[in-house]
């Protein structure tokens, strides 16, 4: 049984811009993994099955009750937990109760088992003892996202849709979904990059601008099978070229024969030395001959005009992104940073970090990991001078760059091209032209203002701004760097940085990452104790 079928599905873009076209997709109680470069329409896909929106056409069959992990995790300011868990009102109701205040309708709304199982969700997700009173936004990014996995619990649906759910949560949280999935009887529709939660799905449905593909297993399966198909088709793409060029030096080699029997009877009469009416008659034979050979010849012609275009649109055409990163000139035994015995607390009193002593030395590849809130990011911070230790001494030996999931080094009012001349003052325009194109901002592009940019956008441009430096910083300090990028994209960051020949500094919960850039040190962080 379907419990949500799309039929003939089409959408676009808020420029106009197509970004799904006649999708027809069925969903039971699976769990699939949604794939597919940014931009391409995941979160419009997910926001038309809700009912969000209406598609440009098509229709949205939902036989089920459905709930959401949105990407955006925004409450009302004003918003509790308890709020967010979506259980305030109906824990108010069991509050007049208790109190002996209740209104009339209160006794039949009730229900009393909310208490029980709104503290089991809470514990499932790693937020035990968090009143359900504690203001919305004073929880982390983490805990915002765990509390809405509670609400989905809670909710009770057959059928849940999950956009990037582990974008904010650490290796404990990320552990949650995947145990949340693995349990999860009904149906899931799961948009993600997360190579490790892909891993668990039982199908993977890859939207591109050809469509939607689907394929049975998990991510490596999906990958597998994917490669596969491109490189059939790149084959018979190949294939079809290459009948066709053979078609056209066939047709060509005719057309030089016949003009050669045209010449050679047009001397033949201008001798006069053959009867007129012998002659009459080769032309019209040629003339016949000449009719035949040109009507096979549009025949052929369109017929491997007809394969290669068919070989053709099986081939999504995309420009892919390929990272050669200058080299950064780091010396082998170059002190990169030194932290010695660091601690650093809020003005407030709070700690955040305390008796850090590590040390780099020339390519070292490091990757700092603790849970939510022990100070990850707040030691990177450290280590590039942006805050200043509570206490102990903190060394930073060369030129070094942070690249954090926001990409906050870029101006949202400025332009590519204003923030890479305001980053690099002496690159020229041409330069600063060459540079962001080799981040796939190509001509015009170049202009397009920084805070109209999607998230993988923004780091792309942010790595092409740190990286396309006249002097390449010998250090990369970068936190989740992955967060909002595309399954490609990712592909190509961890090409260049596994090439990159200076130091990585690295806060990242993507364990298929770090291994692809060939983390050599882990620096384990944990939550300070008050």
């Amino acid at each position: 049984m379907f419990l949500i079928t799309l039929d003939g599905l089409t959408d676009s873009a808020p420029d106009g811009r197509v970004l799904f076209e006649n999708l027809t997709l069925s969903f039971g109680r699976e769990k699939t993994g949604l794939v597919g470069r940014n931009g391409v329409g995941k979160t419009t896909l997910l926001s038309a099955i809700l009912g969000e929106r209406a598609p440009v056409a098509g229709v949205v069959t939902r036989a089920c009750r459905v709930a959401a992990l949105r990407q955006q995790l925004a409450p009302a300011p004003q918003a509790s937990l308890a709020d967010v868990l979506g259980v305030a009102s109906p824990m108010e109701v069991l509050a007049r109760i208790e109190a002996g205040e209740c209104l009339p309708e209160d006794m039949e709304a009730a229900d009393w088992t909310l208490p029980a199982r709104t503290e089991a969700a809470l514990a499932e997700f790693g937020l035990v003892g968090v009143d359900l009173g504690c203001p919305a936004a004073t929880l982390s990014g983490g805990q915002l996202t765990r509390a809405a996995l509670a609400a989905l619990v809670l909710a009770e649906p057959d059928f849940v849709l999950m956009d990037e759910p582990t974008n904010n949560l650490d290796a404990d949280g990320r552990v949650a979904v995947a145990a949340f999935l693995e349990r999860w009887s009904g149906g899931a529709l799961v948009a993600s990059h997360d190579r490790g939660l892909l891993r668990r799905m039982d199908r993977i449905v890859e939207l591109t601008s050809l469509g939607a593909a689907a394929y049975g297993g998990g991510y490596d399966l999906y990958a597998q099978r994917k490669a596969a198909a491109e490189a059939a088709a790149e084959r018979e793409l190949d294939r079809a070229e290459q009948a066709a060029a053979r078609v056209d030096r066939d047709v060509q080699l005719a057309r030089e024969r016949k003009a050669r029997s045209d010449a050679k009877g047009r001397a033949m009469r201008a001798r006069r030395d053959m009867p007129t009416m012998w002659l009459d008659g080769q032309a019209e034979r040629a003339e016949n001959t000449g009719s035949r050979q040109s009507r096979l010849a549009e025949r052929l012609r369109a017929e491997a005009a007809q394969d290669l275009a068919d070989a053709q649109a099986r081939i999504e055409r995309v420009r892919r992104l390929a990272i050669d990163l200058p080299p950064s000139g780091l010396p082998e035994g170059k002190l990169v940073v030194a932290f010695e015995d660091v601690s650093f607390a809020w003005p407030n009193g709070s700690l955040v970090t305390s008796g850090v002593t590590f040390s780099m030395t020339g390519p070292a590849r490091v990757a700092v990991t603790g849970p939510n809130g022990a100070g990850k990011t707040t030691l990177l911070r450290l280590a590039m001078g942006e805050l200043a230790p509570t206490s102990g001494r903190v060394r930073l030996g060369v030129r070094a760059a942070v690249l954090d999931q926001r990409a906050a080094l870029l101006a949202d009012d400025e332009t590519l091209m204003e923030n890479f001349r305001r980053l690099n003052p002496s690159a020229d325009a041409n330069a600063a032209h060459a540079a962001l194109a080799r981040f796939l901002f190509r001509n015009v592009a170049g202009e397009r203002v920084a805070g109209t940019l999607s998230g993988g956008e923004r780091l792309r441009a942010a790595l092409a701004c740190a990286l396309m430096a006249q002097r390449p910083p010998q250090m990369l300090v970068l936190d989740e760097p992955t967060n909002h990028l595309d399954l490609d994209s990712i592909a190509a960051v961890e090409a260049a940085l596994a090439a990159y020949d200076g130091a990585l500094l690295v806060v990242s919960h993507d364990h298929a990452f770090l291994e692809a850039i060939e983390i050599e040190e882990e620096l384990a962080l944990d939550r300070p104790t008050p």
